[in-house]
């Protein structure tokens, strides 16, 4: 490969990367608009790479091309966010019982110092402490796992549900039912029951564990993150 393609394929990769590690984190929300002359001035390359990075984001589903030209950042409608985070909730409970099924034991108490040390956070009520420590914790499980495709696919679902994720969870102050639901995963860990621990995780990644609790997130989420 040429100088001049390395170049270009590093500068897109990581364009794309900083873009999709946004939306992630909900600086970038749905319905925002990427500037590609910004993106372009930032990095100090020609919008060239910038538009490989947009087009690998839209292929992905983060980004949708408006009708004038440009991009935003994807909408869902409800129907398609409760899909999508149906699916997630799956491929999550997946993941905790292939993690139960294959860790070491420096793995299962790496989880447990995690899960251990989150607690500050709890008492503190400090969200950004917290998400960060949630963030490390489904980490650890998906390196357990042993399957890098497995991550791959609920990093993407993570990825284009966390604003609205962030959203309701914020809104229905949420951290210490979290915790404790995080609690349930690691006691299954540490039995070695891996029905369990798929169980308990995907309880603890449905938006809501009832009726009423579903109302409750449904009104939180703000109107305009989501598709007419």
């Amino acid at each position: 490969m040429s100088r001049t393609k390395t170049t270009f394929t590093k500068a897109s990769e990581k364009i794309r990367l900083e873009i999709e590690a946004a939306i992630k984190a909900a600086t970038l929300l749905p319905g925002d608009a990427i500037d590609e002359a910004q993106l372009a001035s930032l990095h100090g390359v020609s919008r060239t790479p910038v538009r490989e990075a947009l087009i690998q984001l839209q292929a992905q589903g983060l980004l949708t091309s408006l009708p004038r030209g440009g991009m935003v950042v994807a909408k869902m409608d409800l129907q398609q966010l409760l899909s999508l985070w149906e699916l997630l909730s799956e491929l999550e409970g997946v993941a905790a019982r292939l993690a139960c099924q294959r860790m070491t034991p420096d793995e299962l108490e790496a989880i447990c110092k995690n899960h251990e040390d989150s607690h500050a956070a709890v008492l503190a009520d400090d969200m950004a402490a917290w998400q960060e420590s949630n963030l490390l914790f489904h980490e650890l499980i998906y390196r357990a796992t042993r399957n890098p495709f497995l991550r791959q696919e609920v990093l993407r679902m993570r990825t284009r549900t966390g604003s609205y994720r962030q959203h309701a969870f914020a809104a229905l102050g949420r951290i210490k039912a979290s915790y404790e639901q995080h609690a349930l995963v690691v006691e299954a860990f540490r039995r070695a029951d891996p029905d369990a621990a798929s169980s308990a995780m995907q309880m603890h990644m449905r938006p809501a564990r009832d009726a009423a609790a579903m109302t409750d997130f449904i009104v939180n989420l703000p109107r305009e993150l989501l598709a007419s």
